[in-house]
């Protein structure tokens, strides 16, 4: 039976994979931070996002690399406001994901406009998110990290990492449909307090992820696991990206978070095609 997501009463098919483009608006990512800070710059990337095919647009306002410290919430908020603002005002119809574990930011950019909320915590670093996502009823991406990101790659020791993360996943979603939350995205967190190896190990186990019946969001677009392995540096990381998406889609991801989104658009439509997907965009 095919996902549906609700964007802002438009329901939207996951009968294809969706493309997730990624906009920081930070100073520190690890591979696009500073590019697009001013209005002009978030306009000209979002358009050609949009135009290579993207059906998402995911803003981050905070780095959430391994090591990040964290931003003052004013800021994030003031940031997020302006990048919202910037990209629906050109971009209308865009759908507007926002990246944040705040509450407050998460109300400010729906308030501007946007679609979806993307928490990198899955609601444990701010107990106001998930009565946030309720009160008002967005598509919430619930991500599994096991710490903040100063700390995150400190803490990689499971007692077994599948089973831990599938309790994790229960549990949240539990509290999220208490809270009347029902349009959810479960996100393993790739890079998010996890060793090189265990990322592998999740990524061949993706397909557990299943039991709950939710789409999967994969983001492994440029990290570490790719550009370590391979010796190399996330602005030489593409191929692997792409090797790895195409590994994602046939484990059943339905929506790949990436800075290429060219490329993604095109590993989506060769999988779909050898996967017979409903529809190979």
């Amino acid at each position: 039976m095919p996902h549906f997501i609700n964007f802002s009463q438009t329901l939207q098919s996951l009968d294809s994979p969706l493309i997730m483009g990624i906009l920081n608006v930070t100073d520190d990512s690890f591979y696009d931070g500073g590019r697009y800070r001013s209005e002009s710059a978030m306009t000209e990337r979002a358009g050609e996002m949009l135009r290579d095919g993207a059906d998402i647009i995911d803003i981050g306002a905070m780095s959430t690399r391994p090591g990040a410290q964290e931003l003052p919430a004013e800021e994030e908020e003031n940031r997020v406001r302006q990048a919202v603002a910037t990209v629906k005002a050109s971009f209308p119809e865009a759908v507007v994901s926002i990246d944040t574990w705040r509450a407050s930011v998460a109300r400010t950019a729906v308030r501007e406009g946007a679609d979806m909320i993307n928490d990198i915590s899955g609601g444990t670093f701010d107990p106001d998110m998930i009565p946030a996502i309720g009160e008002m009823q967005v598509p919430y991406v619930l991500m599994h990290t096991p710490a903040k990101p100063d700390k995150m790659q400190q803490c990689t020791q499971y007692d077994d990492i599948l089973a831990d993360m599938l309790r994790f996943f229960g549990e949240q979603i539990a509290k999220l449909h208490a809270a009347h939350v029902h349009d959810i995205v479960i996100d393993p967190g790739f890079g998010f307090g996890k060793t090189l190896e265990q990322n592998y190990f999740l990524m061949r186990n993706l397909e557990a992820f299943k039991v709950f019946d939710l789409p999967i969001l994969v983001g492994i677009s440029r990290k570490s696991m790719i550009y370590k392995l391979l010796n190399t540096t996330p602005e030489h990381a593409l191929n692997g990206t792409t090797v790895l998406n195409t590994l994602a889609l046939e484990h059943g991801a339905a929506i790949l978070r990436v800075h290429d989104v060219k490329e993604a658009v095109e590993v989506r439509k060769l999988v779909c095609a050898g996967l017979l997907c409903a529809s190979a965009k």
